[in-house]
């Protein structure tokens, strides 16, 4: 990670809100209001810094309405610097670190974090994969699970006799298009039903399809060019170019993220974690994105966002 922390917008007012407003509106400000282009700013003393009125509406806004940061008292420096931090850092920082970087109480900088990861959320995200190409299937299960599990009397039991794999864990379900970008979303429980109705929704089915030997593919992998699989109880990971390793490789950045940096992470939060390894997965080097774009591409995100604090409800991280 580099960062230059002598850059005067992580402490400078007019430097972070000048970042903040071309992050946000590349071609000028647009009026959150109405999504109207005729805006003035207002200069002088008499009006606060930043303020912009509205032609069309005659409403008045600054770079905060209307995304994330809305009504919030942090000053822009240490917002524009919790942003790049997020988004310089491989596998995330934890909300007790932002509260030790940016001189900020943890439940300001959990509640931060969480702005951010929102405004990190991809919406209507186009889907992975098309002719020829190629999108990896896997689940993988994380953390102790909080709510309930589904109980059916004929039901398959726990893999490895219940000491892990579905074992009163979290699941959790990635498509990875090889070469390219992710998907990712936490299920209460994992059936034929959403699972077909996550992936159909999320990938081509002009694509191939790669999974390991999971009976919930079968049928599913009928609907695409074509569906191939790796047998990995019998150990086998990769068959001529047949593998599921760019979705194990995904899952491995996130576990070691929400091992090592959050450590503990509630149930009710854990789709959010996901948008935010998803994000930076994304928007990596590989892919032409380096560190000070994505921030600006998270910054971008946060257009028509809000969060506030009761719909988070607060669970600690380390």
């Amino acid at each position: 990670m580099t960062l230059d922390l002598t850059n005067a917008m992580f402490h400078d007012d007019d430097a972070a809100r000048a970042w903040l407003e071309s992050s946000r509106w590349p071609t000028g400000p647009i009026c959150p209001h109405c999504n109207d282009k005729a805006v003035i700013r207002m200069e002088g003393t008499a009006h606060r810094a930043g303020l912009f009125h509205c032609r069309n509406c005659r409403g008045q806004f600054t770079v905060l309405t209307g995304s994330v940061m809305e009504r919030s008292h942090i000053p822009l420096p240490k917002w524009v610097l919790a942003i790049r931090l997020m988004n310089s850092s491989k596998k995330g920082v934890s909300a007790h670190q932002l509260h030790r970087s940016l001189a900020l109480t943890y439940k300001t900088a959990w509640f931060m974090a969480h702005r951010i990861r929102e405004a990190m959320r991809e919406e209507n995200p186009t889907p992975l994969g098309g002719a020829g190409k190629i999108v990896e299937a896997d689940e993988a299960y994380h953390g102790k699970r909080e709510t309930p599990r589904v109980r059916r009397r004929y039901a398959t039991p726990f893999t490895k006799r219940g000491k892990s794999g579905g074992a009163d864990k979290r699941p959790i379900v990635a498509l990875v298009e090889r070469g390219g970008e992710a998907r990712a979303t936490h299920m209460n429980h994992v059936t034929g039903k959403n699972l077909r109705e996550f992936i159909v929704r999320n990938a081509s089915r002009q694509s191939r399809l790669h999974t390991d030997e999971s009976p919930l593919y079968p049928t599913l992998g009928k609907e695409f060019a074509t569906h191939e699989t790796v047998n990995h109880s019998a150990h086998e990971y990769a068959r001529d170019d047949v593998t599921t390793n760019s979705a194990e490789g995904f899952f491995g950045i996130f576990k070691r993220g929400m091992v090592g940096v959050y450590q503990h992470c509630g149930e009710q939060h854990l789709q959010r974690y996901l948008d935010e390894f998803t994000f930076r997965y994304n928007n990596r080097i590989k892919l032409g994105v380096d560190d000070s774009e994505r921030a600006v591409l998270a910054a971008y995100g946060m257009n028509g966002k809000r969060l506030t604090y009761r719909r988070t409800r607060q669970a600690p991280d380390a």
